[in-house]
């Protein structure tokens, strides 16, 4: 019976040995599945008095071929790739919105600015005058378009990332759930190697939504935490997440994720708590890269209307009036803020425009300290650049009434009333100056006779002139021109000794200066550039437009349209950029961003990947290998079968013997 008993316990463990290798055959495709090994162990021997006789195999138990660390890492490594692909592929949509090309907002601004050149040359041409309002009718409309796509982006963005924590909270619960089966199986002594190979596959997916921290308990179920502390698994109760406006800038647009409590309370989460997964490179999508789109595009509104405003408003009409705005343009912006008493109905702290010369791209925040305003300070979101509040450089000075204040920075002016300036240690107010810019512009002048391109102001260089002066440009610098009826004479004069030359007229209180050709000369709000050597006694006068002696000349006067076209070349941007080239910085910004952004999610991917070959390495199931060991069970199996015939044939023999 011995030797039965031998074969009996190789073949039922050869048997279980061939049930597990088609297992792992069955699931070679199977998402999260481990390869599984049956471990065997030898039956205690007899001691028979000459030695111990074996007693055959036994099935010790099946194991699943699985390593933690590598599991920890393949999640940390998928976790991140998620949130760097995310973000890239976010910044590659919004990358479109500022594409070049002849459908581009770039090709808007230069076609717009190129159409005043046909009125420079034909400056009472309605048709001319009809195609630079078109012009700027289409450059209204794409900032528009532009911004509306921006706007869209942002949407999707939001509603990916809840769609994403529905994902999440629905997972968790999974995890939980498995958890109690698991403790259950674990309680019977034998690993569950099915439900631990679900519960891992679960929670490689929550990594690629938001990077876990996972902590074994001893009843074997596991604990899942999310920005870094808080507890998403624990044991068998699964907590909930939710995105929604962070409650420091309510109305500002910017997202956190949130964790809730089994008390009620949630903890926000920002995206760096977050870490990883692709509700984090949603989350830095949103509240960094898109934000910055929209600066970038807001102050290209505000900067180039605002120019071009200022260039119609120093010029004449066909009706003889200085010209209006062109575009409508926002003036002021709220902040935003969780201060006590502040309200958002009529903002406690605002934003105005001041300078477009000196606008960054970018959202500011003032921070309050412990006294204010000794120890508040204003931070520049885009680069961190961090200035004290009473800078001297700020102009920080009390406002009109009692507990407001104003001051200034890159170009914008931040007013404060009391409730603003309310704010305990560790506050703050968000100023979004240039996120609707862009969605707000549109065009002001529609017909053709109120756009003003004619100078105010015209000049005559006397036909006595002993010299070579001639006139090079001529144009209005702000409201003031000379007035009807009193043109102003600038006279020249050569100091015989030294050959110096200067200039002078009625009302200079800083005396003669220094004449040097082709030098701009700027008097009371206009400016006359003049080329050429004057002789002593020179003169050019300079009168208004509209003087009734020049008759209508004015109107073929086209001096600010020629202004406009110069435009094109004005550095109008804080960092020197011209007008025309505007976009194209706002491009190489972005697309710098994107190439940035796609070269991380390429680096993080090809980590992912190697640490999950590395994983499944392990793991996986080797169909050539489970092959292998199927031959080399069934042929086991086989011998097994055969000890079992020979030890009945021996049982028979010994059968038939005590019978006869």
């Amino acid at each position: 019976m011995s030797l039965l008993n031998v074969g009996v316990s190789a073949l039922t463990a050869n048997q279980a040995a061939l049930q597990t290798i088609g297992h792992n055959i069955a699931n070679v495709n199977t998402p999260g599945y481990s390869r599984q090994t049956v471990a065997l162990q030898t039956v205690a021997g007899q001691n028979r008095g000459n030695g111990y006789i074996g007693n055959g195999v036994s099935v010790a138990t099946v194991m699943r071929n699985y390593s933690e660390l590598l599991n920890k890492q393949s999640n940390a490594a998928n976790a991140a790739s998620a949130a760097d692909a995310a973000r890239s592929q976010s910044l590659t949509q919004m990358q479109d919105v500022y594409a070049g090309g002849d459908a581009g907002l770039g090709a808007a601004i230069t076609n717009m600015m190129n159409a005043f050149a046909d009125l420079e040359t034909s400056p009472t041409d309605s048709t001319a005058r009809n195609v630079v309002l078109t012009r700027m009718s289409e450059l209204a409309s794409r900032f528009r378009a532009s911004s509306t796509a921006l706007e869209e982006q942002d949407y999707v963005t939001k509603q990916q990332i809840g769609n994403d924590v529905i994902v999440v909270n629905s997972l968790a619960t999974q995890v939980a759930t498995l958890n109690t089966q698991i403790s259950r199986a674990l309680a019977a002594g034998h690993s569950p190697n099915d439900l631990l190979d679900q519960r891992d596959q679960v929670v490689r997916e929550i990594n690629q939504y938001v990077k876990t921290t996972q902590v074994a308990a001893d009843d074997g179920s596991i604990n899942l935490f999310v920005g870094g502390s808080q507890a998403l698994v624990l044991g068998a109760s699964a907590a909930q997440l939710s995105v929604s406006e962070s409650t420091n800038y309510p109305g500002s647009g910017k997202l956190s994720l949130y964790f809730s409590q089994p008390n009620g309370e949630k903890v926000e989460l920002t995206a760096g708590m977050v870490a990883g997964g692709e509700i984090a490179g949603l989350l830095k999508f949103n509240n960094e890269d898109l934000v910055e789109g929209r600066n970038l595009m807001g102050r290209l509104a505000l900067s180039i209307g605002t120019e071009l405003n200022k260039q119609n408003q120093l010029g004449l009409t066909l009706s003889g009036v200085p010209g209006t705005e062109l575009f409508a343009l926002p003036t002021s912006m709220p902040g935003y803020s969780n201060i006590p008493g502040y309200d958002l109905g009529t903002p406690s702290a605002s934003v105005a425009f001041t300078d477009t010369h000196a606008l960054v791209a970018s959202d500011y925040k003032i921070v309050f300290g412990a006294s204010h305003p000794a120890d508040t300070k204003i931070v520049r979101l885009s680069d961190g650049k961090t200035r004290a509040l009473t800078d001297p450089a700020l102009g920080y000075a009390a406002g009109p009434t009692a507990g407001s204040s104003t001051f200034t920075v890159d170009g914008l002016t931040f007013s404060l009333d009391a409730d603003a300036n309310s704010g305990a240690q560790g506050q703050s107010i968000l100023f979004k100056p240039f996120s609707s810019a862009a969605s707000d512009i549109k065009a002001l002048v529609y017909t053709p006779e109120d756009l003003a391109v004619s100078n105010p102001v015209s000049a005559a260089i006397s036909q006595d002139n002993q010299g070579t002066l001639q006139l090079l440009q001529l144009k209005s610098t702000g409201t003031g021109v000379p007035p009807i009826g009193t043109p102003v004479a600038i006279t020249f004069t050569v100091d015989p000794g030294t050959g110096a030359i200067t200039y002078d007229y009625p009302g200079n209180l800083s005396g003669p200066q220094p004449y040097q050709s082709g030098k701009p000369i700027n008097i009371d709000g206009w400016q006359i550039t003049l080329n050429g050597t004057p002789k002593t006694g020179d003169t050019v006068q300079v009168s208004n437009a509209l003087e009734p002696a020049l008759g209508d000349a004015w109107k073929r006067n086209s001096g600010n349209a020629t202004a406009f076209l110069d435009l094109r070349d004005a550095k109008i941007f804080d960092n020197g950029t011209t007008l025309t080239d505007g976009f194209s910085s706002a491009m190489a910004v972005v697309g710098t961003r994107t190439q940035s952004a796609q070269y991380a999610a390429e680096l993080s991917a090809n980590v992912a990947a190697s640490l999950e070959n590395e994983r499944t390495a392990v793991s996986g199931v080797n169909q050539d290998e489970e092959a292998a060991r199927l031959l080399q069970f069934q042929q086991a199996y086989q011998a097994s079968a055969k000890v079992i015939q020979i030890a009945q044939s021996l049982f028979d023999s010994v059968l038939n013997a005590v019978n006869h």
